[in-house]
């Protein structure tokens, strides 16, 4: 892994104690890509209109504002559920914050500025700051210990609350140039520094983010105990005496928590899904800053483990209910699957930060894969119901969480929410990234921007219809001709491959060149790590075009994911879909996909905002009104995308759909069925 110096950040008046390293790729960012496309530009403005509005009326009306408001007061009693609930407040924060950017607020600007004045009051002295407790510290909340840290590798989450402090502060530094969140979150970190370190207290954050948080204000200050608290945390993982390490219960010998073994001896992908998302971006951002190539041997290894075995199809990572987790390997069950919606976006967070240790377009894959499926899915078009869990199947005659398969507008523990909420109006900062002379395009959405490319600028629009289609243009209008690589990703589904991994599979497999014309004219490029390299002088009006074929692809599984066996799901370009009820005469589980099928697509501009769809003619189960005789019958089939389930009322719903008949199976119908 190469090295990269990078200025400490004069510009926004903090003092910087070194240079610092990091990436060697750097993501251009979201504040530099406008976005104008007809899937995204949609989603981040009803982010700003709906659920951002939504989520600080939620924090209002559930008392997680007064919690702060009493904390201050240090009287009363916290008055929501979880410790953790303070973080709701910092997430969509920092969502806020993000959504400034694009969309000057001054009235939710001011709004904003009221919390920090509430949250700096609710802390304390020395820089500690969580409400459950300080409200009222001889009855602080269960979970959180008679003194302060007593319970934080199990229960209290205060460094988890004080990492998402930190994810607010610099985001609403970096939108809005002010301190006053900025301030608080240094004044917390010093405080944090001061008591853990191989010298002074021992333990492994619960629940990780705190390492990420640590590393976004080091990057803004430049403080080495930032940086060397960050990494002392991940390599405190592993060395706790307190569990059973030879018992198989997660829980018991701390798999749970990634702290069973040191990070650096971690070859899988374990425990509860969203902690581990946190804990692997951080080992990526800490081995990038210290040149750690044990932990990058580690975060490669657990990796590969997540995308070969452990990886639901759309993306979903999470097998099992019991603690939020990853399952043994393979174990990937579509009847229970949990797929809880921070999972997702966390390791959306680690795959971009693999692209920007390596360079290679599988992470980028895996990110698109996982962003425009299970993240999404997590959120209901009206911008203000959301899903928990992401289900893979739903049957009337077997429930996943009791059939409630219809969305809620918050959760007693919302924290995935706030998550979207944080995550949607990033989405700009995903589309380039820029390494020397190369300028790599790794997502697909119209849009325009302006680089600095070798000293000079460069602007860049992106005209496309995607993910609906796969012709693609990029204008490219240096301000003077200058030469540099283009590095156009060329998707895996492109190249007739579902994942970069045996664990999926299509069925009718191709892997045909794709077509790249500059100005017209065919070019004959070369292929780097997944990206189409085109260099040359570049200069005003040059237009780079490259079609990407969408056909509709059957999913087949690896043989180990048992439950898989004899099915079949659809996919069409980064998009994995699914048949619901509503397009289907009310049910889902009496459908069978022959692997033969022929698919026809087709744009429904006033379905679910507007999708394309797959049809077809298959065989469906029939049984006829006395419940004695069973038949098939051939019917009209329609798949949606898997992200629109779930947004007309509740009901069966499928992703991978048996190819024959071989089994039924009897059952009695309960009375609400």
């Amino acid at each position: 892994m190469k090295k990269i110096l990078l200025s400490s950040v004069i510009a926004l008046s903090v003092s910087a104690e070194a240079q610092q390293m990091d990436y060697t790729i750097q993501p251009v960012d979201f504040t530099k890509v406008k976005l104008t496309d007809n899937f995204w530009s949609p989603r981040i403005k009803i982010n700003q209109t709906v659920t951002i509005p939504a989520s600080f009326d939620r924090c209002e009306s559930t008392g997680r504002v007064k919690n702060f408001e009493m904390a201050a007061a240090k009287s009363g009693k916290f008055c929501t559920t979880y410790p953790f609930d303070d973080t709701d407040i910092y997430k969509t924060i920092e969502g806020a914050s993000f959504s400034l950017s694009l969309f000057p607020d001054a009235k939710l600007a001011a709004y904003i500025d009221t919390l920090i004045d509430k949250i700096a009051k609710a802390q304390e002295a020395d820089g500690y700051l969580y409400t459950a407790r300080t409200i009222n510290p001889a009855a602080a909340h269960v979970w959180a210990g008679k003194e302060r840290w007593e319970k934080e590798r199990e229960l209290s989450h205060e460094l988890y609350n004080a990492g998402h402090l930190y994810e607010a502060a610099a985001a609403h530094f970096k939108a809005t140039g002010k301190r006053n969140l900025l301030n608080i979150a240094l004044k917390n970190a010093d405080l944090v520094c001061s008591v853990f370190g191989p010298d002074k207290k021992h333990v492994a954050p619960g629940h990780e983010i705190i390492e990420m948080g640590l590393v976004k204000l080091y990057r803004i200050t430049g403080k080495s105990a930032y940086l060397n608290t960050a990494k002392y945390f991940i390599e405190e993982r592993g060395h706790y005496n307190g569990y059973d390490i030879k018992s198989k219960d997660p829980w018991k010998n701390g798999a749970y928590w990634q702290d069973n073994i040191p990070v650096e001896q971690q070859k899988e992908a374990e425990g509860h899904a969203v902690r581990a998302g946190y804990l692997y971006s951080a080992v990526a951002d800490v081995a990038a800053m210290t040149d750690d190539k044990k932990l990058l041997a580690a975060i490669d290894s657990i990796w590969v483990n997540f995308v070969t075995k452990k990886m639901y199809v759309q993306g979903g990572a999470g097998a099992v209910g019991s603690g939020e987790r990853y399952g043994d390997n393979y174990e990937l069950p579509n009847e229970t699957a949990y797929n809880e919606t921070c999972a997702a976006i966390a390791n959306v967070y680690w795959n971009q930060r693999m692209f920007l240790l390596h360079g290679e377009s599988k992470y980028i894959d895996v990110l698109e894969k996982i962003l425009y499926n299970n993240v999404i899915s997590g959120i209901g078009l009206d911008g203000k119901s959301f899903f928990y869990t992401n289900a893979m199947q739903v049957k009337n005659n077997f429930s996943h969480a009791d059939m409630e398969n219809a969305r809620s507008g918050w959760f007693e523990c919302s924290c995935c929410p706030t998550n979207l909420v944080r995550l949607i109006p990033s989405i700009p900062g995903y589309v380039y990234a820029q390494q020397n002379d190369k300028l790599f395009v790794n997502l697909f959405i119209n849009s325009n921007t302006s680089l600095n490319v070798n000293g000079k600028q460069v602007a860049i629009e992106q005209q496309n219809n995607y993910p609906w289609n796969g012709d693609l243009k990029f204008i490219i209008n240096p301000n003077n001709a200058t030469e540099f690589s283009l590095m156009l990703r060329i998707p895996g589904w492109a190249k007739g491959e579902a994942v970069p991994s045996d664990l999926y599979a299509f069925i009718n497999n191709t892997n045909d060149k794709i077509k790249i014309t500059v100005n017209g004219n065919d070019v004959d490029y070369a292929v780097q790590n997944g990206y189409a390299v085109i260099k040359k002088l570049w200069k005003q009006g040059d237009v780079v075009a490259m079609s990407l074929p969408m056909p509709v692809q059957q999913i087949a599984s690896n043989k180990n994911i048992k439950g898989n066996i004899g099915k079949t799901a659809l996919q069409r370009g980064p998009l994995v879909y699914c048949a619901e009820f509503a397009d289907n005469n009310g049910k889902t589980s009496n459908i069978i996909l022959p692997a033969n099928t022929s698919f026809t697509t087709a744009f429904q501009p006033n379905l679910l905002n507007g999708v394309t769809v797959i049809k077809a003619s298959i065989p469906v189960i029939d049984v006829d009104d006395k419940g004695l005789n069973v038949s098939t019958t051939i019917k009209d089939f329609t798949a949606i995308p898997y992200y629109s389930w779930a947004n007309r009322g509740k009901g069966e719903m499928i992703i991978w759909m048996p190819n024959k008949i071989t089994n039924l199976d009897i059952i009695t119908a309960s009375k609400n069925n």
